[in-house]
């Protein structure tokens, strides 16, 4: 008689998650099935039960963590009244959201390795790049948008390896230059 199969319906998200703690730990490169495996607490088959290869586990592990960005990001803007708050969104998006955690900061860095290489994962940037645009279009203009995004970028990879702690007031300041009108020529 064969072995009674264990019913468990959330062993793909525990795969997932695990995967996504290994890459923060070990890096794509130090992610194999075997470690995933054992970090999900599943048997080694379970991972070719649901993921064909280790290509196919961490397509569906960056696209979650890019939902879950997309997500934190979308929340503060859909949530922000006037331009006044949508800058405040802005501020928190870069303070508290987009590398809230040392592993969000290396994901997001492998991630961007991978898209520098694989066009699959560059469309996955892409994608999530053209969210957060949307978002951030709601409150402001297309080009002003794009120019908030570089902003969010960069000041977030500065923060995360910088020796001084940057304040939400030089956050403030560099979004009201790019988001206020253009002076008029004197």
């Amino acid at each position: 008689m064969g072995r009674a199969r264990r019913f468990d319906p959330d062993r793909r998200t525990r795969i997932i998650d695990a995967a996504l703690a290994t890459i923060a730990e070990d890096g794509v490169a130090g992610t194999s099935h075997r470690k995933v495996a054992a970090r999900a607490d599943v048997p080694l088959g379970s991972m070719t039960y649901h993921f064909a290869d280790r290509e196919e586990l961490l397509r569906a592990a960056f696209s979650r963590f890019c939902a879950t960005i997309s997500g934190r990001f979308e929340d503060r803007l859909t949530a922000a009244r006037g331009p006044e708050e949508a800058r405040e969104a802005v501020v928190g998006i870069i303070h508290e959201d987009v590398f809230a955690t040392r592993d969000d900061l290396v994901l997001t860095h492998e991630l961007y390795a991978l898209a520098a290489r694989e066009p699959a994962y560059r469309d996955l940037v892409a994608d999530w790049m053209s969210h957060s645009h949307k978002a951030l279009r709601r409150h402001f203009g297309a080009h002003v948008a794009r120019e908030i995004d570089a902003l969010i970028e960069g000041l977030t990879i500065h923060r995360s390896f910088g020796t001084r702690a940057y304040d939400r007031g030089l956050t403030r300041d560099a979004l009201r230059r790019i988001t206020s009108p253009p002076e008029a020529p004197g």
